[in-house]
């Protein structure tokens, strides 16, 4: 019998796991993306229920008082992330596993409602210069909004222990290698 398991999979901004995740997802096909909604402006060439639910920041806050969110954060003021509780049951209902690319919070929240049907793995790169080179290579922030984000990175960074897993992203290749590894194993692992 499926049991309904999720993959959570965090790191700090730069450090690669959407590339991660992309791999995974073409890899593993039990594995179904977790599209998360947001209050955020869509960016460049990104789409509706396929990048993201993009809602009004009012339609978040209804749903979230009425308890339609897995879990959910204001990451910055009036910015809501969240997954809702349907898109959990529609991945389920197709006996697929979810996979979530989610922020180190979220992460945590993730692991503390999915308990031990959750996987949570944490990318990081070996030196957080690197994270900072590659927030500046996407060019896609202002110098403010990239100062805002490196000190995130490092503040989440902290919370690494706290992960089922730690992957060290040095070689995307050897990376990406060890999370299909990781992720094969819970996902086929028997419950005891």
């Amino acid at each position: 019998m499926h049991n309904k398991k999720a993959i959570i999979i965090a790191a700090p901004s730069g450090a690669g796991k959407t590339t991660i995740v992309k791999h995974l997802l073409k890899t593993i096909p039990k594995l179904k993306f977790s599209i998360s909604a947001t209050s955020r402006k869509k960016r460049e060439g990104e789409q509706d229920a396929q990048d993201y639910y993009f809602l009004p920041a009012r339609e978040i806050r209804e749903k979230i008082q009425k308890g339609e969110f897995v879990e959910w954060e204001e990451v910055y003021s009036g910015t809501y992330y969240g997954t809702l509780k349907s898109e959990v049951e529609r991945i389920w209902a197709d006996g697929n596993v979810i996979i979530f690319d989610v922020d180190v919070k979220g992460a945590l929240n993730l692991k503390k409602y999915f308990k031990d049907n959750g996987l949570t793995i944490f990318i990081q790169v070996r030196n957080p210069g690197d994270l900072e080179a590659r927030l500046r290579q996407r060019g896609t922030e202002d110098e403010a909004s990239l100062k805002k984000r490196i000190e995130k990175a490092k503040a989440e960074m902290e919370f690494r222990n706290q992960f089922d897993e730690v992957i060290v992203n040095d070689m995307l290749e050897t990376a990406q290698q060890e999370a299909v590894e990781i992720v094969n194993n819970f996902i086929n692992r028997r419950e005891s």
